[in-house]
């Protein structure tokens, strides 16, 4: 229950508040400007393993060969952090593929010391992208309205201070009243909560419009129509660990996705193709077998780094973890590279 004690001019949205938390203001401070990066805070799936890294060559190679292989092919890493995964692809790529690949970076900050000359360091995706667009825990860092409904049944925008204490504003109206009817409707229980995912759903057709022929992917923390969680996925994450989410600029706040909405808003030529990050590393290769026992005898070196190797794929994999995030595939002018 939040508290309802009115405040003065303190009390934003929580987009605004995670806007302002996450990004800074014109440029400058904010949780994803600090210094220490993305990586500093949270372990992401390009951190687990370079299995990841790897299977997302294997994909822009399959997009490659749809695409008929052209003369120049494109990577674009969102949300690319310090470059960690944009970097691990290229380093994956077959020589002749990596040779055409012209690879892109989008981050709002600075470009990191010591990366590649050839990655383009952008603030947002180029216009014209020909080959795999990869968001990689992008969408689940654009920030969203929380709604939250009242003791009459409404649905309220939920308003936030800096430190974090909380009180419901005015119903929510609008596109997004429209957006919660179609996406996440509310029994009218009290207390039941909803993060609001329109601008997730523009910032996603804005990333696949920039798509004249090639794949978009997003993977996240997601959730789809038939199973949203009652009283939302608001949350922080701070020095590797889960906290409160509280605007302040001390911790990253986050929410799951409606990929399914997304998904909706980024419909090009074709459908698009929802599943878990369990299926999609299986359909590129990764199983995380246990190599054969006949091999410790053989070759035991190689039997040791085939068993790390299953140990990464098996976490990359998990159910109820890494396993259960949710990967969008949304072709645009080429079959599904999955499929």
């Amino acid at each position: 229950m939040v508290d309802e004690v009115a405040g003065a001019d303190k009390w934003r949205g929580w987009r605004a508040a995670t806007q302002t938390a996450l990004y800074g203001v014109d440029g400058t401070g904010g949780f994803y400007r600090r210094p220490e990066g993305p990586a500093g805070h949270f372990r992401t799936s390009v951190h687990a393993s370079p299995l990841f890294a790897g299977a997302v060559a294997r994909l822009l190679c399959r997009v490659d060969e749809a695409l008929g292989r052209p003369a120049s092919l494109d990577f674009v890493d969102m949300a690319a952090g310090r470059g960690e995964l944009v970097t691990a692809v290229l380093a994956a790529l077959p020589g002749g593929v990596a040779a055409r690949t012209r690879a892109y970076a989008v981050e709002v900050a600075g470009r990191p010391e010591g990366l590649a000359h050839r990655i383009e360091w952008l603030p947002e995706p180029p216009r014209q992208v020909t080959g795999l667009l990869f968001a990689n825990e992008w969408l689940d860092n654009v920030p969203v309205e929380v709604a939250e409904v009242d003791s009459a049944g409404v649905a309220r925008l939920v308003l936030v201070r800096d430190d974090g204490v909380e009180r419901l504003g005015e119903p929510v109206s609008g596109a997004e009243a429209e957006w919660l009817a179609q996406w996440w409707p509310s029994t009218g229980e009290e207390g039941l909560r909803a993060e609001i995912g329109l601008p997730r759903d523009a910032e996603w057709a804005s990333a696949v419009a920039c798509l004249v022929q090639g794949l978009a992917v997003a993977v996240d923390y997601a959730h789809s129509a038939n199973a949203r969680p009652p009283f939302g996925t608001l949350t922080g994450f701070r020095e590797g660990r889960e906290t409160a989410p509280v605007p302040d600029g001390s911790c990253d706040i986050t929410a799951h996705v409606a990929l399914d909405a997304c998904a909706k808003a980024g419909e090009r030529d074709s459908g698009a193709l929802l599943l878990t990050q369990r299926a999609a590393l299986r359909a590129l290769g990764i199983t995380g077998a246990r190599p054969p026992l006949a091999l410790a005898s053989t070759d035991p070196a190689a039997y040791v780094r085939a068993l790390a190797s299953a140990g990464e794929a098996a976490e990359l994999t998990a159910p109820g973890g890494l396993g259960d995030f949710g990967w969008l595939l949304q072709p645009v002018g080429i079959p599904d590279p999955l499929l």
